[in-house]
């Protein structure tokens, strides 16, 4: 789920390349990700391209695609996700399966597994909201305080820590559903994951 006031900033796809030692030694990958944007019957369908990266087809490791356009889009019209599609082909042109590649699917082990990543923050209308909510309240403390100034000072200390309480930056548990975001057909496992974000004003000096 993404909390109220927060938009995606970015969003990653990242799906794993084992080590192959045959067939492909001295082989280069170009690994596109595209957008599916409409699906046909009998002919291929419309896509976009996301990313793409050339690597050594000895290349072992994580593979990272940025795939932000598509994710916010998502967001914003959830029926319009009809998922991602991956290609691999070697740089002259010819098609290679994903599989005999080394890019391990959601049929691989747990830890290899393809995920998403993405980035949030909030809003420029929630941030606002929180500040001009803040400074209004300071603002009516200050006019009901005391005249006598040691309990001018007694009560902004008191008052400063109660506001501090209330609106300070702390972290916050988060849990990104991908069955939320309507990612569920093309992200098998995991259902999600366990984040955090930051929520409050920030003290300032830093």
């Amino acid at each position: 789920k993404i909390p109220e006031g927060e938009a995606v900033t970015a969003a990653e796809f990242r799906i794993y390349k084992d080590y192959i030692r045959e067939r492909f030694d001295n082989e280069t990958f170009r690994i596109r990700v595209y957008q599916v944007l409409q699906e046909h019957l009998g002919r291929e369908s419309d896509l976009f391209l996301l990313d793409s990266r050339t690597l050594w087809a000895s290349e072992e490791g994580w593979l990272v695609f940025d795939i932000t356009a598509t994710s916010n889009h998502w967001v914003v019209n959830p029926r319009h996700n009809l998922g991602l599609q991956l290609s691999v082909e070697t740089l002259d042109g010819q098609s290679i399966n994903p599989k005999l590649a080394g890019l391990v699917g959601r049929h691989g082990p747990q830890h290899k597994q393809p995920f998403m990543v993405a980035f949030f923050k909030a809003t420029e209308v929630h941030l606002r909201s929180v500040r001009s909510t803040g400074g209004k309240q300071r603002s009516q403390n200050r006019s009901k305080a005391p005249k006598n100034q040691e309990a001018l000072r007694v009560a902004n200390v008191a008052e400063n820590s109660s506001s501090d309480q209330r609106q300070a930056c702390k972290k916050h548990e988060l849990y990104v559903s991908f069955r939320d975001l309507g990612w569920q057909d093309w992200i098998i496992a995991p259902e999600g994951y366990a984040a955090y974000y930051c929520e409050g004003e920030c003290a300032f000096p830093l």
